[in-house]
């Protein structure tokens, strides 16, 4: 389903559709990367996203949760050619199983709110930023930050500071930079975290806010 559909399923502008589905992806709440096709309208040409079922579902009861059901009689009619059920039995079947969709969803949606709300604060960091720049701007103890990284193997201790791992550097998430000193003539290497990174730690860093809330 296209993000154009959605759009006019929700009644919603399909700007604002782009928008939340990269949100959702960059907090890992979408499973398929954005599928981006090219479409015409009055002689321009614009973009659409295209999703699963999965990730349409969820993407519509994030941005209109009252439009969900109208989704997922999309999906039935397009999985079904249009059919409808023939019997009580089969009209039953079907309103336990989008009962049983719905509800999944919820709860997905439950678990991901705190993390999407809190990468939407922080998404317009701009630059790369060190350490204690970060956890300003998460208004996070250095010494509780500096703990998560470390357990989550994103960053390690060297030589007094704090260091990505290669995987990490070669995700995006960090720049770093090696020199010399002009005072002390030591050389040095410097990790900052560049906006995506920010962005993905944030999502993390809200997740593991929101775990030990409920713990």
């Amino acid at each position: 389903m296209s993000s154009r559909e959605i759009s006019i399923l929700v009644k919603s502008k399909h700007g604002d559709v782009k928008r939340s589905a990269e949100r959702l992806v960059a907090v890992g709440v979408l499973t398929a990367p954005l599928a981006q096709f090219d479409f015409d309208h009055n002689g321009n040409t614009y973009q659409e996203y295209r999703f699963n079922k999965r990730d349409s579902l969820v993407l519509v009861a994030r941005l209109s949760p009252e439009f969900t059901a109208a989704v997922v009689d999309r999906w039935q009619e397009l999985e079904q050619g249009n059919a409808i059920p023939q019997s009580l039995p089969e009209a039953l079947r079907l309103a336990a199983d989008l009962a049983e969709q719905k509800l999944h969803l919820e709860n997905q949606l439950l678990i991901a709110a705190p993390k999407v709300e809190f990468v939407n604060q922080y998404v317009e960091a701009s630059g790369a930023i060190g350490f204690r720049q970060l956890a300003k701007l998460l208004k996070a103890k250095e010494y509780e930050l500096r703990t998560f990284l470390e357990k989550q193997k994103i960053m390690y201790r060297l030589s007094g500071g704090m260091m990505p791992y290669s995987q990490h550097i070669e995700a995006g998430r960090f720049t770093v930079k090696t020199g010399t000193s002009e005072v002390s003539n030591h050389a040095f290497t410097q990790a900052r975290f560049t906006p995506k990174g920010v962005k993905w730690i944030a999502g993390l860093w809200a997740e593991h806010l929101q775990m030990g809330n409920n713990g």
